[in-house]
């Protein structure tokens, strides 16, 4: 909430700072979030274009549905199992680090406290309060082992990403994507349902974009504008290709 007072808090060497009580962030470390924005988008993208690419082609109603359905299920799995392996591998790859990193503070405290002094000490701190605050962090293991994990690998433990979140979350932001320009040829076919397909592909990128500012702190205009624009080109694309190669 806006405008409550901040409360004193005992800083590292016993000091106090005022620290903002409700100054918050997000929490983008999981991989949720930025699977649940990268599925979406890619379920819209790849299949208006693959549907109107379909339907440029003149195929009949059942193959564009067939088309659409086996682009929303393969591309759903493609998503998710991408997710999980790259986060996995993440995840492994720090764990790793703060492996080496928890040895190395255990067989040699000297060398890493000299070595975290130094980090201070390029960062503009004195020298004198750079070993003082060395000192200070060092007397905690898990302390140090955070704060030399932060400074040296840029890692926090403990928030090196959750596979089973990124791929659940991409899996089913991609169905819904990619059900979007599909959902007219459950009912319709032919010109009917192409131009349905084609402004709910629109309205669909649009909001989609308009989302993904809440995200990034963009213009919602600018990044709703820039989301359409890809789908658009793509489904263009694709629509020009089927039309001139047909299904013959």
């Amino acid at each position: 909430m806006v405008g409550r007072a901040a409360r004193p808090k005992p800083g590292p060497l016993g000091t106090l700072a005022r620290v903002p009580i409700d100054h918050q962030h997000r929490n983008l470390q999981g991989g949720g979030a930025r699977a649940a924005v990268f599925g979406i988008s890619d379920g819209l993208v790849s299949n208006v274009a693959l549907i109107l690419g379909m339907a440029g082609a003149h195929a009949s109603g059942g193959a564009v549905r067939l088309a659409g359905l086996a682009g929303l299920v393969g591309g759903a799995f493609s998503m998710a199992a991408g997710e999980y392996v790259s986060m996995r591998a993440q995840s492994e790859l720090m764990l790793r680090e703060l492996d080496v990193e928890r040895q190395a503070l255990r067989r040699d405290p000297e060398d890493e406290h000299k070595e975290l002094v130094a980090i201070y000490e390029r960062k503009g701190l004195d020298s004198g309060l750079a070993e003082e605050l060395t000192s200070e962090i060092m007397r905690d293991p898990d302390l140090a082992l955070e704060t030399h994990a932060r400074e040296e690998l840029g890692i926090v433990p403990g928030q090196t990403g959750n596979p089973y979140q990124a791929a659940a979350s991409s899996f089913i932001m991609f169905a819904l994507g990619a059900f979007i320009p599909l959902l007219p040829w459950l009912f319709v076919h032919g010109t009917t349902a192409l131009l349905w397909s084609v402004a709910l592909g629109a309205v669909g990128a649009f909001s989609v974009g308009a989302a993904l500012s809440h995200f990034t702190g963009r213009p919602w205009l600018w990044s709703a504008g820039r989301q359409l624009l890809i789908s658009g080109v793509a489904a263009g694309v694709t629509f020009g290709i089927g039309h001139l190669v047909g299904t013959g």
